[in-house]
């Protein structure tokens, strides 16, 4: 099953100066903005390694990872390691916590069903990401994977052996991030062995992992290939932690012809329960209730300060739309919302969804509904937040979310720590 092994990080030293100055969130939520106050804050921020710009980023890219290499900017672990990271954050007025290590992971073909996707990818996303690593030939950032572990096995070594004061702590101003380094053999030889009957599942990081098997392909086509293109770096949690938190991601509808709410919603009587509310305050504690009763429900917003709630009447409806997926797959509430509303009444299909046509996402639903009363946007459809064991049920079963579907919360730092992938 799942191959692991430690690695000799490249990290930061204390050259570079302060590690809260020089790390960042994944490349995919970062703005312009955001981008620059970064490297306003400090040159050596990893962000200008992980998201460069310029007429020639990729190139520039590798020449600056060379540059801060030689300069003592950044340093190999002398070592092989695991890495533990746990990062503290509050979500639903809850203080929590979620640990888990980073490794490094042998690619494997998703075919082999030994590392499982669940979520659909963009091409355009994964063509910046192979440019970068054949530029630089490093994991600036982890892809973050779950994996079942019910005795908390592997979960009980990494809270004992990161007891003590970790080797970095820092707070980015909402999460509090902690790591410890592991380099004890006969330990690291044990949690190896922890993995020998386990999958991976891949929470975040689709289009990474993709890109690192292109480049893989790609090093042994050039004849380049050394056995370190073999494996990415990979943040491992127990799919049973209690501090994994997916929020959901909201669907915009905007820009279609002849657009009618009302029309929108009379046609969704045929399969839902539409119930008028007056007050948008209660969209989210009454969806979350219906959430904890198992129900398939949505928050239907176009406007004003009333909102429609949606309630699928029967389950059986799915198998009729689509008998050619798995139980898991027709339970999915994105999956409903796509099939029974945005394809069939709104003429929105799986292409103008990828593309973004007359269809956009946010996780806020602040956002969501500003959208809809600025004028963005026609409606909004407000979900709930996907179920981490949905997640593991579709990917066992071979299939695909559609994308979007999920957001785990919160996201892992970048520039922690870095794998680079030959010496």
């Amino acid at each position: 099953m799942a191959e692991i092994k430690p690695f000799r990080a490249l990290r930061y030293t204390a050259e570079a100066g302060n590690i809260a100055e020089l790390t960042c969130p994944p490349y995919d939520i970062i703005s312009e903005e955001q981008r620059r106050a970064y490297l306003n804050e400090n040159p050596y921020n990893v962000v200008r390694l992980e998201l460069p710009k310029g007429d020639n980023p990729y190139a520039e890219a590798g020449e600056n990872l060379q540059s801060w290499l030689k300069r003592g900017i950044l340093h190999r672990d002398a070592d092989p390691g695991f890495y533990i990271y746990e990062e503290e954050f509050e979500a639903g007025g809850q203080k929590k916590k979620i640990k888990g290590f980073i490794c490094l992971v042998k690619l494997e073909e998703f075919s082999k069903g030994i590392i499982l996707p669940h979520e659909e990818t963009l091409s355009k996303a994964k063509e910046d990401r192979f440019n970068l690593m054949k530029a630089t030939g490093c994991n600036f950032s982890q892809v973050y994977s779950l994996y079942m572990d019910e005795a908390n096995v592997t979960g009980d070594r990494l809270d004992a052996l990161s007891s003590g004061r970790p080797r970095c702590e820092f707070s980015d101003g909402k999460v509090t991030h902690r790591m410890w380094l592991v380099n004890d053999r006969e330990v690291i030889k044990a949690i190896c062995g922890d993995f020998k009957n386990r999958k991976l599942y891949i929470a975040d990081g689709h289009h990474r992992y993709e890109t690192a098997l292109n480049y893989r392909n790609w090093r042994r086509e050039q004849g380049t290939a050394d056995g370190s293109e073999d494996y990415i770096m990979m943040m491992l949690v127990n799919m049973e932690h209690d501090g994994l938190v997916v929020f959901p991601t909201h669907r915009l509808v905007r820009g279609l012809k002849g657009f009618s709410a009302g029309r929108v919603l009379n046609e969704c009587r045929n399969e839902f329960n539409v119930t008028p509310e007056k007050n948008i305050a209660e969209i989210e504690p009454v969806l979350s209730r219906l959430y904890h009763q198992g129900k398939k429900a949505f928050a239907f917003y176009g406007g004003g300060s009333s909102w429609a709630l949606l309630v699928l009447k029967d389950m059986g409806i799915m198998e009729k739309v689509l008998p050619e997926k798995s139980a898991a797959y027709r339970g999915l509430d994105v999956t409903i919302l796509h099939s029974l509303i945005l394809e069939k009444y709104l003429g929105i299909d799986k292409k103008n969804m990828a593309d973004q046509v007359n269809l956009s996402y946010t996780r806020s639903f602040r956002e969501a509904i500003e959208s809809v009363q600025n004028g963005d946007s026609q409606c909004a459809f407000i979900l709930n937040p996907t179920r981490v064991t949905e997640i593991r049920d579709v990917a066992s079963a071979g299939e695909k979310m559609p994308q979007k579907s999920t957001y785990f919360y919160p996201k892992l730092i970048t520039g922690l720590v870095m794998n680079q992938l030959s010496d």
